[in-house]
Order: structure tokens, then C-alpha cells, then sequence
């Protein structure tokens, strides 16, 4: 049986992480056309140190949308006026995404009705048979 991937948490790959900012088109007013708010977070998904291969793998699949040509995982988060708000946003965006590739469903054992319950459904039927031929007119 295979074993569950290792999860990735966004603490450990810190260091890999690599953040821009620029101008939000987000709320603020006048402050929007001079202060840099947006965060652009950047991780090089096969280049990273942090992440083994089928770890890297999964990720590529499970986040291809994310991903660009480069192989790097792009986020953008600009809902706030505060860059370091922003920033936050955008980690607990990477988070989430994370959480999700490594995420695997529980899987569905199979069962068999009981023997009971198989008795007590065929039981039902037979009564339920023999009310309708009892109502049933009789040929004579």
C-alpha cells in the first residue's frame, strides 16, 4: 500500500518564497496611484530545496493552473491597503492551495448487506406481494 505524501507547510519553504510588490488597483484612494500594496509571491516549484520529487510532482499536477512556464508557483493578493496585510493574504493563499494538492479522500470500503437484513427485506416484499394478491378480484 502507498503511503501518504509528506505535507509542505508555507513555514518551512519561507526561504524559498520571493515577494514583489507594485501598485494595487485595490481600495485607497489618491495613496493607491504611489504606494506598492499589491504582493506577488513567486516560488520556484522545481527548483526548490525544501520539497522532494514526488512531492514537487503532485504539486505541478495538482496546481498546473498556477503555474507558469518558468515552473514557478504565482500568487497575487491586493485586497488590502497594507502590504504587510497583503503579504499575509497571499501566504495564507499559498496555505491553502498546499493543503489541497496533498489532500487525498477518504477511501469507500465496500460492504454486503447482513444476512439479517437481507431476511428482513425479503420478509417486506413477500408481505407486501401477498396484500396486492389479496386484492386482486377473483376469476370465476
Amino acid at each position: 500500500m502507498k503511503t501518504p505524501l509528506e505535507r509542505i507547510y508555507v513555514v518551512d519553504i519561507l526561504s524559498e518564497l520571493v515577494f514583489t510588490t507594485s501598485r494595487s488597483g485595490g481600495p485607497g484612494g489618491q495613496s493607491v496611484n504611489k504606494v506598492n500594496t499589491k504582493v506577488t509571491l513567486r516560488w520556484d516549484v522545481a527548483g526548490s530545496q525544501l520539497a522532494n520529487e514526488e512531492q514537487k510532482e503532485k504539486i505541478m499536477l495538482k496546481l498546473a493552473k498556477m503555474i507558469n512556464k518558468e515552473r514557478e508557483l504565482v500568487l497575487s493578493a491586493e485586497g488590502s491597503r497594507s502590504q504587510l496585510q497583503n503579504k499575509q493574504e497571499a501566504l495564507d493563499k499559498l496555505d491553502i492551495l498546499l493543503n489541497s494538492a496533498f489532500y487525498t479522500p477518504k477511501i469507500r470500503k465496500k460492504t454486503k448487506p447482513t444476512k439479517s437484513s437481507i431476511k428482513k427485506r425479503l420478509a417486506s416484499k413477500k408481505k407486501h406481494s401477498e396484500k396486492k394478491s389479496l386484492r386482486k378480484k377473483l376469476d370465476e
